[in-house]
């Protein structure tokens, strides 16, 4: 039987939100991810990030500086006890840029594409899945995944709860104070619910205001 992943935007969600990463010294996790992380870990929740870079496509940094930071990401996280069973990014951007990485993709955040290849080389069950993230591009690829987008009010979160809300393609089930509140919920849920049983309605975190509980 498949088993179900916890998808996790990379900054703003798992690490602070500084603009573009174009040197390993501004890449920083924020507090409570590696305990998060660990705990989907300890759950049996395959643990993956799915993150947009396209700074690749714009030249403001190399897929070897993606890899390099996806490489302290880990090393920081095994010192903690947790990991990530997979990384997936995707470098392209629609319209800037005029190399290879320039034009349509599928893997562009809110298209689904990071999760469902993650989904096919991992063996999970995108209908039991979740999409964490802090903008309404990651809440998109969630719903259009199949999974069930929770929204975090770190990075640009709570900045788009209350004035970009209108510009959501989906609604998050659950609006957390961080990634460890929303993992929290999610373990919670997943819980609550016997195998085949329906799921239950779901609860928020924030009120529609944007107001934390």
């Amino acid at each position: 039987m498949s088993r179900p992943a916890v998808f996790m935007d990379r900054d703003g969600t798992v690490s602070q939100e500084v603009g573009y990463v174009v040197h390993l010294d501004r890449y920083a996790l924020l507090p409570r991810s590696v305990e998060a992380i660990r705990r989907i870990n300890e759950a049996g929740f395959a643990a993956i990030v799915a993150t947009n870079q396209s700074g690749v496509a714009r030249g403001l940094f190399s897929e070897a500086l993606v890899e390099q930071v996806h490489r302290r990401l880990q090393e920081w996280l095994a010192d903690g006890g947790a990991r990530l069973d997979g990384i997936y990014y995707c470098p392209h951007h629609p319209r800037e840029g005029n190399g290879a990485f320039t034009g349509p993709c599928d893997c562009r955040k809110p298209r689904p594409g990071m999760l469902q290849r993650a989904a096919a080389e991992h063996g999970l069950d995108l209908s039991r899945s979740y999409m964490i993230g802090d903008t309404g591009r990651d809440l998109g690829a969630g719903a259009a995944a199949g999974a069930t987008p929770v929204l975090v009010l770190t990075g640009y979160g709570r900045g788009e709860l209350e004035h970009l809300r209108h510009r959501w393609t989906a609604e998050p089930a659950f609006i957390a104070e961080d990634l460890l509140e929303a993992v929290t919920w999610i373990l919670a849920r997943h819980a609550e619910r016997p195998a085949g049983a329906d799921a239950p309605a779901p609860r928020r975190g924030a009120d529609p205001q944007g107001s934390a509980r």
